[in-house]
């Protein structure tokens, strides 16, 4: 008798990393839920996809049980959504503050919280997508970058809270070229691997950590910025 179908939940499904996820998950095999405040581009069938924000208690409890109705059990999380706010420090109010939080870092928790079940019974595996914001910044994402070091430090807790049944690992990406922007050659030139990240790096190192093979993996952060963390860049 066949195994069957390993599930997972992508959430920022639309685009960019999160529908790169999907698409590579659905290579592998997965049946995959994708889930985001907006309706998914690609109008391929197979991947089921879900309208709803994340950050809300609510709706992220209807969107858990509704895979516990329709697909019956879930192999892997990833928690990917999120979104920056740039503004200087004095004009960031209180309510961007805290909607950048609550998407980028409330939202495992929430969506981990109610799926701690499901994943346990599949001794399942949970991957959170950070940045590598979480130990570098440029001026006036204080949000973001406190969201991102949150979510890094949330991951490691879980790890330890939730093994051995479930895995959590976190994946930090530096520059990800999300839209297909005109880059220059320098651009791909100062990264110590040659060129700028695509989607497609993000979810292939995603799919690995879900996978069988990453079984001894858990607790851990794996930047993938092509080597930028570990340059020393100096003024001329």
């Amino acid at each position: 008798m066949p195994a069957p179908q390993r599930v997972a939940l992508v959430t920022g499904a639309a685009r960019g990393i999160g529908a790169a996820i999907v698409a590579r998950l659905r290579r592998d095999g997965w049946a995959v839920v994708g889930a985001d405040r907006d309706a998914a581009r690609d109008a391929e069938p197979g991947p089921r996809h879900v309208v709803a924000d994340v950050a809300d208690e609510a709706a992220v409890t209807a969107l858990v049980e509704n895979i516990r109705a329709r697909e019956g059990r879930l192999d892997a999380l990833v928690s990917n959504a999120g979104f920056m706010i740039r503004k200087p420090l004095r004009d960031l109010s209180l309510a961007e503050w805290s909607s950048v939080l609550a998407t980028n870092l409330t939202a495992s928790f929430l969506l981990v919280r109610a799926a701690e079940d499901l994943l346990r019974t599949a001794r399942g595996s949970v991957v959170t997508v950070a940045s590598t914001r979480a130990h570098q910044s440029e001026p006036d994402t204080e949000s973001y970058a406190a969201s991102k070091g949150g979510l890094l430090a949330l991951t490691h807790a879980m790890a330890v809270s939730l093994g051995p049944e479930i895995r959590v690992n976190c994946v930090s990406p530096g520059w990800i070229d999300t839209q297909g922007d005109e880059l220059r050659p320098e651009d791909h030139a100062q990264h110590p691997a040659g060129r700028v990240g695509t989607p497609e790096d993000v979810a292939a190192l995603v799919a690995w950590l879900v996978g069988p093979e990453a079984g001894f993996v858990t607790g851990a952060e794996f930047p993938t910025d092509g080597g930028m963390t570990r340059k020393m860049i100096y003024a001329a």
